[in-house]
Order: structure tokens, then C-alpha cells, then sequence
């Protein structure tokens, strides 16, 4: 879960990310009566026929992603058939080319996945191309890099900023930097939110890494010897953190995206009260979503992209703290309600972003595939 050396162009954008977000669970999801009305109607009647769609890795905490599955099932009256919800972005392209031939409900309509996996997906023949109605309100650029794919093979939805989510009732000197985790008072207590071979979340924390210890968007070897100091100091935990798991203190310290630690934070309500740190310097990440070339619901899928790119959608998403690629012209038409836009953090926060390209994302992502084992020497499991 997005420029090239560490002179990075990525903020122009950032005028976006002043006026993002709001509470995953802090208020019922605002549906639409009906649905979504900017879906094309030839478009609803065809996936009406298919009865069906079927997602991956996708869980209704993420991103806020829950009150989207409504916005679909309100829209459109079919069920949304859900997929493995712990997958990552490596398990979404294996399900695709697993399935090729399946017409069945083991076959992925959609995919989410790390901006790298956008450009893979396109080089595998995995994806169609579609462009939803209101294409040319999607910006060109976010993060200083491309949001879509001038075809439609891809589309970016969304990006989140890395940073520490920490359980205060067992951290009682919450950790500021990424040098902070090697402190003795923090073993047995840091953890990822999947492994780093093949969720991009988790792959995107050691690149995160790599910028603080010498590294570069070139180089993430310094992000794998990190974790290796990290491991060989006790510090790690090798276990798949999840909300559950920060609160019960198992995982008390995680790398995460900052939607999924506010919304973590929201949901929980205080019990244990979480701290979100934003490390300097930190990586910024676009997460991309496609129509599988071998859906067996192609019209579903495309209701479900334009749903995505409506103001409803891109508002779950805005309410679940992902930062939306829409902000701007939504800013610009007066679409954000003002509760929403008072709840965002300021972009000052996050400052010293950087997001990587899709070479750069590529080449971090094998590196750390082959790495992890060799240089870390220590498996991340459920």
C-alpha cells in the first residue's frame, strides 16, 4: 500500500492530505437512500443479471471499507462475496492467475492493491480496462506520480502515510522514531501488520525503514538490516498485528498505515487508548484498484469502481482516513461536509513523506521478498 532519490516532487499534493478523513466507527456510515444515483443505469441492470461480485483481501475495517460494501449492496441489491480478508496485495494477483479458467466464487472480480502492483498487473495480462464516468475528475498525479493508468487498466483509489500505532497502557514512553525501536524497554513489543514477502503493507514499514538508516528509494537493504537489529535485540514480534491484537498488548507497537491505526483508534474508543506517531522520515503510498481480466461479474466490478470514485464512496473512504484521490475537486465543488473537514491532521504532520515510484516500489518489493529471509531470518505468521 507511492520520487525517485530522496529530493522527492511528492507535495503538491499534500494540499489534498490538509483536508482528509474522519472516524472509521465514530458515526454510522452515511448511505444514500437508493444507493449511489451516478451509477449508469444500463451498467446497475447488467449486474443486477450477474447477481454477484466477488472481493479480496479486502475487510470491512480497512479504510472504511464497511460502509462502501453497503453503498454496493444498497445500489445495486446483490451481495458482496468477500475473499480471504488477511491476503495481501502478491495473494490478489495469485488469485487472479489461479483462476483463470473459474467462473466460480473462488474467482476475484476486484483487486486493492500497493501502487507497484498496478503496473505488475498490467505486465500479467491480470486486469481490463475500464474508465468510470467521471475519469476525467480524477487527477493526472497524486503524490507526484501517476493516479491512473491512461487506458484504465488501474485506477489509484487512495493512500495512506506509515506510521507507529501505539497501545498507551502498555507503552508508557511511546516511541517518537524509528531509532526509538531498538530501546531495550520495547522487547517482545514491535510488530508488522503481515509479512513483508508478500503484504505491501508490511514491505512498505521496511522501505519506511530503510529512508531513517541510510537508505534511499533506491536501496532498501539498510529497512531489512533495521529489522534484523530490531529481531536480534528481542524487540520483534513475529505475529500479524490486527486491532485485536494491539489491544490485548500482544502487539502493543505496529507499523501501519495512518488510516488503519485511526481507525484502529476510533474503534477501540479508548480501551486501551492508542498514540499515533507519524517517524520522520516516513514513505507515502497510493493503493490501486482493477477489474480482473477474467471476472466472471465484469459488470458488478464496474459498479463497484464507480461507486469507489463517487463522492459517497470517496467520502467512506475520506471517513475512514484514507486520503481520497478525489479530495480536490471535491474541496472545489463544496462536497466535504465540515465536521469532516475539522477532524483532519495537518499535513505538517507527515511533512517528510516520500512516495516511491512504481520501478522503485518493484524493486524494494523483490528485494525484501529475497531479503527478509536471509538478512531478518524470522517468520511472520498468524
Amino acid at each position: 500500500m507511492r520520487t525517485k532519490n530522496l529530493a522527492f516532487q511528492l507535495f503538491a499534493l499534500f494540499v489534498i492530505a490538509a483536508t482528509l478523513l474522519s472516524a472509521c466507527g465514530a458515526a454510522a456510515p452515511t448511505v444514500v437512500a437508493g444507493g449511489v444515483a451516478s451509477v449508469p443505469a444500463d451498467l446497475l441492470k447488467a449486474c443486477k443479471a450477474e447477481g454477484m461480485v466477488t472481493i479480496i483481501a479486502t475487510p470491512a475495517s480497512w479504510a472504511n471499507y464497511g460502509e462502501i460494501f453497503k453503498l454496493f449492496e444498497t445500489t445495486t441489491g446483490v451481495k458482496i462475496n468477500s475473499l480471504d480478508e488477511n491476503a495481501g496485495s502478491a495473494d490478489e494477483i495469485a488469485a487472479i492467475e489461479a483462476n483463470k479458467g473459474n467462473k466460480g466464487p473462488q474467482a476475484p472480480d476486484i483487486v486493492d492493491v500497493g501502487y507497484a502492483y498496478g503496473q505488475q498487473g498490467i505486465d500479467g495480462g491480470y486486469y481490463q480496462a475500464y474508465k468510470v464516468s467521471n475519469w476525467d475528475k480524477i487527477p493526472d498525479k497524486v503524490l507526484g506520480l501517476p493516479a491512473k493508468d491512461p487506458t484504465g487498466l488501474w485506477i489509484g483509489g487512495y493512500y495512506g502515510v506509515m506510521v507507529l500505532e501505539v497501545n498507551t497502557a502498555v507503552v508508557k514512553n511511546v516511541p517518537q522514531n524509528w531509532e526509538d525501536l531498538l530501546k531495550p524497554e520495547y522487547k517482545g513489543q514491535v510488530a508488522l501488520t503481515g509479512d513483508p514477502r508478500s503484504s505491501n503493507q508490511a514491505a512498505q514499514s521496511v522501505f519506511a525503514a530503510s529512508l531513517a538508516n541510510g537508505g534511499s528509494l533506491d536501496d532498501v537493504q539498510p529497512g531489512l538490516d533495521f529489522f534484523k537489529k530490531v529481531n536480534d535485540a528481542g524487540n520483534f514480534v513475529p505475529v500479524i498485528a490486527k486491532v485485536g491484537t494491539v489491544a490485548q498488548g500482544a502487539t502493543p507497537i505496529v507499523l501501519a498505515w495512518d488510516y488503519n491505526a485511526f481507525g484502529d483508534k476510533d474503534s477501540l474508543a479508548g480501551n486501551p487508548p492508542l498514540e499515533i506517531v507519524y517517524p520522520s522520515p516516513t514513505i507515502a503510498s497510493m493503493y490501486v484498484q482493477a477489474i480482473s481480466a477474467y471476472a466472471p461479474h465484469p459488470n458488478c466490478a464496474k459498479v463497484w469502481m464507480e461507486i469507489l470514485h463517487s463522492d459517497e464512496g470517496q467520502l467512506a473512504w475520506m471517513k475512514g482516513y484514507a486520503h481520497g484521490v478525489h479530495q480536490t475537486d471535491m474541496e472545489a465543488r463544496g462536497v466535504i461536509p465540515a465536521d469532516l473537514k475539522a477532524k483532519l491532521p495537518s499535513s505538517s504532520a507527515f511533512a517528510s513523506a516520500v512516495s516511491p515510484n512504481p520501478d522503485q516500489l518493484s524493486a524494494a518489493r523483490d528485494a525484501i521478498k529475497t531479503g527478509w529471509d536471509t538478512t531478518v531470518g524470522v517468520e511472520v505468521t498468524e
